[in-house]
């Protein structure tokens, strides 16, 4: 936005030409043609990012005393020293296909995976064919990455309890019976204060910042990250499959190598800098790729 005051090179240019002569009417219309297909443009790009990052405004919640993290043991091991256990998502790594493939040709295989680790693991079926499709989504737009499901799904339960939080259930859908949507960031006793990015768009509160979703995404980090898991066309933080891509995704920015124990903590800290959070998702993304390799010995 700029001031009236304010001018740019095509005013002065206007204002020059105004002094010397009138334009001619044809030229008139040439510039106004341009800048009819210039706001056209800009129109449709715009509406693009609103339709990508589309989301119902939802209530700020209130405080609940339920932290998720706080029923997880940290594992004992020392930071960079190893990565979790692997645990391949249905299919198996000659599964080399799009993220729009997985949707329309695994569903099934997906879903029947999921039930099944999902009785070994705890973790919702819903939720874990979050967790797999992201893996699948990554394998093919990433294979370098090795990002896997579990360690997805390990985020998953310390932020929200796989889409649980507050008593919340994960629908059919792959949205929580009610939003989830985290503290005020406002710097009180052990919170980072973050300002309001979004105006309440995203997390209900225009004064302050809030996580949302399950996998609590802060409002400026969605809007970078956003994606569409579900193939709907549009990136909502709620959305449990949009979220776990986008998950995925921030974890593997800068070519990061998720298998390697390197990688794969760097990757953690930077999506919550604490060695104990980071100690908690490895003790979990350990136990669910394990208990899903249990499942496939089984079958």
């Amino acid at each position: 936005m700029r001031t009236s005051s304010e001018k740019t090179e095509d005013d002065q240019a206007g204002e020059s030409a105004g002094e010397a002569a009138p334009a001619s009417r044809s030229s008139g219309v040439a510039v106004l043609t341009r800048l009819g297909v210039v706001v056209a443009v800009l129109a449709v790009a715009g509406g693009g990012i609103w339709f990508v990052t589309r989301a119902s405004t939802p209530e700020a919640s209130p405080l609940t005393t339920e932290i998720p993290a706080l029923q997880v043991k940290a594992a004992d091991v020392r930071p960079g020293s190893v990565a979790p256990a692997g645990g391949a998502v249905a299919g198996g790594a000659e599964q080399q296909t799009s993220p729009q493939q997985a949707r329309s040709t695994g569903p099934a295989t997906l879903s029947q995976w999921a039930s099944q680790v999902a009785a070994a693991s705890s973790v919702p079926a819903r939720a874990l064919q979050a967790y797999g499709n992201a893996e699948l989504a990554m394998r093919a737009d990433q294979p370098k990455c090795k990002i896997s499901w579990a360690t997805l799904a390990g985020i998953g339960r310390i932020e929200s309890n796989h889409g649980q939080y507050a008593g919340a259930v994960l629908g059919a859908d792959g949205r929580p019976s009610r939003p989830i949507v985290g503290v005020p960031l406002d710097g009180s006793a052990g919170v980072q204060a973050i300002g309001d990015t979004d105006g309440g768009r995203y997390d209900g509160d225009a004064g302050v910042d809030r996580a949302v979703g399950p996998m609590q995404f802060i409002p400026g980090t969605w809007r970078k990250w956003a994606s569409d898991g579900n193939g709907d066309g549009l990136g909502d933080p709620q959305q449990i499959d949009d979220a776990a891509l986008a998950a995925a995704r921030y974890l593997c920015a800068g070519g990061r190598d998720m298998a390697s124990p390197s990688g794969w903590w760097a990757g953690i800290l930077s999506y919550n800098n604490s060695t104990e959070y980071a100690q908690k998702v490895f003790g979990l993304a350990d136990g669910y790729a394990k208990a899903a390799q249990s499942v496939r010995k089984q079958g």
